[in-house]
């Protein structure tokens, strides 16, 4: 199991933060200046508004502090790489999409330490995180998301052809290793899995839920239009889950801690596609 958790799991997320840069354009990042209100609505709903609703839950929900640290995990994680095509299928805004899950995820160096670790010191006994640095989680992540996505703009860059052709294969190689990452998280709690599950399944299903509700009427009061709100509805709602996992085992040692990013991973393709079904057929 240690070979899966130091070498598979992060080989895994860099990956598929590889397979992301190989979609990047700059035109994604520009983006954030031509059309600034549509992305600071998703920007702040996802990276501000998610970990309050999950520190608010987590505090009224009867769960231990290992699983409210799991939950906030998962709350501080960016959006999943499927956004952009489930938001395609919403008839959503695709490009907004895109800019949001690359831009976000490059974010998440500076908010995922600073979200879990601020939020573990409040809810848990401080000596779970004596020994955890937000420099050294910073770094870490650093070298396992934002180091794989420039190279994968890199690659575009230098060999578009070459990493145009590749990109849809390495969409569908992310997605199986997704799965792998996600059952290998499951199995090695397979003793605990039924009560763990029991614990974490509803909380998770909540924020999952809730988070999208919220994000749905905010981006109907601020956004610029339909797409733009089914885009940022989406993108508050899938979550990457690989990252979660490998925050979760390599920061905390798994366990627990693993569990409410399993359960919001399972969760989060149902409701997903229950609103995508609603808004092709409503909106």
């Amino acid at each position: 199991m240690g070979i899966i958790i130091d070498v598979f799991l992060p080989l895994a997320l860099a990956f598929i933060m590889f397979a992301l840069g190989l979609g990047l354009t700059g035109s994604d990042f520009l983006r954030v200046v031509k059309q600034p209100r549509d992305f600071f609505v998703g920007a702040f709903s996802q990276i501000i508004l998610l970990p309050i609703i999950a520190f608010i839950l987590v505090k009224i929900w009867p769960i231990s502090p290992e699983l409210a640290i799991g939950v906030m995990i998962i709350a501080a994680a960016p959006g999943g790489v499927t956004s952009n095509l489930l938001t395609s299928f919403a008839k959503g805004d695709v490009a907004l999409s895109v800019s949001l899950t690359a831009i976000i995820s490059l974010l998440c160096v500076i908010t995922i330490p600073f979200v879990v670790l601020t939020s573990a010191r409040l809810l848990a006994d401080s000596s779970i995180t004596q020994d955890i640095s937000v420099i050294g989680m910073a770094r870490d992540m650093f070298l396992i998301v934002t180091v794989p996505v420039i190279l994968g703009m890199l690659f575009r860059r230098i060999a578009s052809g070459v990493a145009l052709s590749f990109e849809s294969i390495a969409k569908k190689i992310s997605t199986v290793l997704f799965v792998l990452v996600l059952l290998g998280a499951i199995a090695a709690e397979r003793e605990n899995i039924v009560s763990y599950f029991a614990q974490a399944g509803l909380i998770t299903l909540v924020l999952n839920v809730v988070m999208m509700v919220v994000a749905y009427f905010v981006a109907q009061s601020l956004a610029s239009g339909t797409e733009q709100k089914k885009c940022i509805t989406i993108e508050c709602g899938l979550q990457n889950g690989t990252l979660a996992i490998f925050v979760a085992t390599s920061i905390f040692g798994g366990g627990m801690y693993v569990i409410p990013a399993a359960t919001y991973s399972l969760i989060m393709f149902a409701t997903s596609l229950i609103f995508v079904s609603l808004v092709r057929k409503t909106i």
